[in-house]
């Protein structure tokens, strides 16, 4: 049955996704912001200028399939290394594909000879996955220290290191679709600073990776806003280091994010709104309205199965989960490709 399973085609995993926002390698940039803004997304697909392949600067992260290929063609990819895999949508035999068509530029494209393509990754994989994972059973019981997916190939820095150390190791940490670890001395894990949280932070977020230390900086980034005591010591270090010129522009920027705070400041003391909720975001003008992230890593303990991990990733909208002990001491990191891993060596054995 498991194999069964992994013989569906990805046809079936491509209903509803929307059809990929696309644009030419010779557009501008400015063209390329401007569909950004209107897409409501954090990227867009670049293909080449016959529009017959979406390409990447780093070969095999974006991979094209048919829509007949099946799951487990798309795993042994993912395993390979790739992030993305394009799959032109299809009509089906459930009644075709309705959508709205949104005007688009003459340097973008809907699809290719009238065909639309959508992405597939490995979060919608692990999806399909859940959704029939009765069929694994027990496999899906057995804890994540049982199975060994536990990796200690993670990318973490010190709380106290500088914030400049920070760009090498989301470097890293991007290539592996994780985040940057921030632990203390003793290993104990604090939390984490991720690529995505700084794509949604404006120009202001690289005067705090000049002046902060990393524990700072997760601070600074992690509730939609940053507090008004960081902001007054990234100033006095850009004024130390005679950054006229970036100061001036911090200044503009945050003195935006207090005058929104402001405004909004009667909200934040209304009953109807739940007190103490860790991780709600103030729209800040350091971050794009268009994302909200949570402020807290999510952690899974060595003994958490396998079932639970892959929901509780699903549910938070992360491809790993950091692993801690009952002491808060970092062991690892458990991956969507962990995960993937063990599921194909189990239809191996079968």
């Amino acid at each position: 049955m498991e194999v069964s399973c992994l013989s569906y085609e990805l046809s079936e995993l491509c209903l509803g996704k929307p059809p990929l926002k696309s644009i030419s390698t010779s557009a501008t940039v400015a063209e390329v912001i401007e569909v950004l803004r209107s897409s409501g997304e954090s990227f867009v697909s670049v293909w080449n200028a016959e529009f017959s392949e979406c390409v990447g600067k780093v070969d095999g992260l974006v991979v094209h399939l048919e829509p007949s290929s099946s799951v487990l063609e798309a795993i042994d990819l993912i395993l390979e290394g790739a992030q993305n895999l394009v799959v032109p949508i299809v009509q089906t035999r459930r009644g075709g594909i309705s959508r709205r068509k949104q005007h688009q530029k003459s340097s973008t494209i809907s699809g290719i000879n009238g065909v639309e393509f959508c992405w597939l990754t490995q979060e919608d994989v692990i999806r399909f996955l859940l959704g029939s994972i009765g069929l694994f059973a027990p496999l899906s019981a057995q804890s994540i220290s049982d199975l060994d997916i536990i990796s200690s190939d993670v990318v973490a820095i010190d709380y106290y290191s500088h914030a400049s150390s920070v760009v090498e190791a989301i470097t890293k940490s991007l290539a592996q679709q994780t985040s940057v670890a921030v632990v203390d001395s003793d290993g104990t894990f604090i939390g984490e600073i991720s690529p995505f949280t700084l794509a949604c932070c404006d120009e202001s977020v690289a005067a705090a990776v000049t002046t902060l230390s990393a524990g700072d900086l997760m601070s600074y980034i992690d509730y939609g806003g940053p507090p008004e005591g960081l902001v007054s010591v990234v100033k006095a270090r850009l004024k130390e280091k005679n950054l006229e010129k970036l100061l001036q522009k911090f200044t503009t920027l945050t003195s935006l994010t207090g005058d929104l705070s402001a405004s909004s400041s009667s909200d934040e003391e209304s009953p109807a709104r739940s007190l103490n909720r860790p991780g709600r975001y103030a729209r800040s003008s350091s971050y794009s309205a268009r994302f909200v992230r949570k402020a807290e890593a999510i952690v899974c303990h060595p003994k958490s199965s396998l079932i639970a991990v892959m929901i509780q990733a699903i549910a938070h909208r992360v491809n790993y989960l950091w692993v801690i002990d009952d002491d808060c001491s970092l062991i690892g990191i458990v991956t969507f490709s962990n995960i993937l891993k063990v599921f194909r060596e189990h239809t191996e054995m079968i």
